[in-house]
């Protein structure tokens, strides 16, 4: 049995192969540097339909966020395998997987716009990386996480329009609160990316279009046109955000003179299609042509 991974900081999609037939699953997402071995085990053992099957699985391809250098896979990978006994297991970024879902044999930018935010060339060739993703505090441009900061500080600054106020407040949410599960409990970025569907529901708002539209500009201008010839390749998207406003994603790329190519909300598929079509190739021969610079 074979499974292939595509995690995220808030969830994971899992598809489980074997004898041809796919099964999709999903569980809690994975990320280095929130999450380690006493971490993954807890998710892991709470999910009965994986302990069935655990001793079945031979190899695991896991792509994640966070997982950028091999110390961070490294502890994806002993997580994975104090669970997975029997399975070869190989980690590598998320952005090798949005790469490999989006790419159509044309070079392309694919850039990640979920809970977190980053970016790539990719030709097929490698993968090329200019601007490195900061995480939930410094970066994530256009992201869960970043819009979720600006929504929770103007909730907090009395800013919000009425109606999200109000949501908000008949959720609970205090200063208290929200201090508590900003600073002092694990997971902060998704907890902080969880009100994103308030900003959806709310989103012809005029506060919340100039929100969308300054963080996707915010993006724009940090992670595509960092790329010397960004205008001369589609930019594609994977993630739920770039999902849910794509309308708006697609109109400030135009403003901002960007070639919009397509939205992936979960890359999946694709890459389950990709394994399929290079015999199952390992995760971390394909990581060695990623270069920086």
């Amino acid at each position: 049995m074979i499974i292939i991974v595509e995690s995220g900081s808030t969830k994971a999609d899992w598809m489980l192969i074997k004898d041809g037939n796919a099964v999709p699953y999903n569980t809690k997402g994975f990320n280095p540097f929130f999450h380690g071995k006493e971490d993954i085990l807890l998710e892991l053992n709470d999910h009965l339909e994986l302990d069935l099957i655990k001793e079945q699985v031979t190899q695991i391809h896991f792509y994640g966020a966070g997982c950028s250098s091999p110390e961070l896979n490294e502890r994806i990978r002993v997580g994975l395998n104090a669970f997975f006994v029997n399975a070869e297991i190989s980690v590598g970024h998320d952005l090798l997987a949005c790469a490999l879902s989006l790419y159509e044999g044309r070079p392309l930018i694919a850039s990640i716009l979920g809970t977190g935010s980053n970016s790539c060339y990719y030709d097929s060739i490698g993968l090329k990386e200019v601007v490195p993703a900061l995480g939930y505090i410094l970066g994530d441009e256009g992201s869960g996480s970043y819009f979720g900061k600006r929504l929770l500080a103007d909730f907090l600054y009395n800013r919000l329009p009425d109606v999200m106020s109000k949501e908000f407040t008949n959720k609970g949410l205090s200063k208290e609160k929200i201090v508590e599960n900003v600073y002092m409990k694990s997971d902060a970025n998704v907890y902080i990316a969880s009100f994103m569907p308030t900003l959806i529901k709310n989103k012809d708002l005029d506060y919340c279009q100039n929100l969308i539209r300054k963080g996707f500009r915010d993006f724009i201008n940090v992670h595509v046109k960092c790329f010397q010839n960004y205008n001369n390749a589609e930019v594609s998207f994977v993630g739920s955000v770039a999902s849910l406003l794509k309308e708006e994603l697609q109109s400030v790329c135009l403003e901002e003179d960007v070639t919009f190519g397509k939205v992936v909300r979960r890359p999946l598929e694709n890459l389950v299609k990709y394994h399929q079509g290079n015999t199952l190739a390992k995760t971390e021969e394909l990581t060695i042509k990623v270069n920086k610079n």
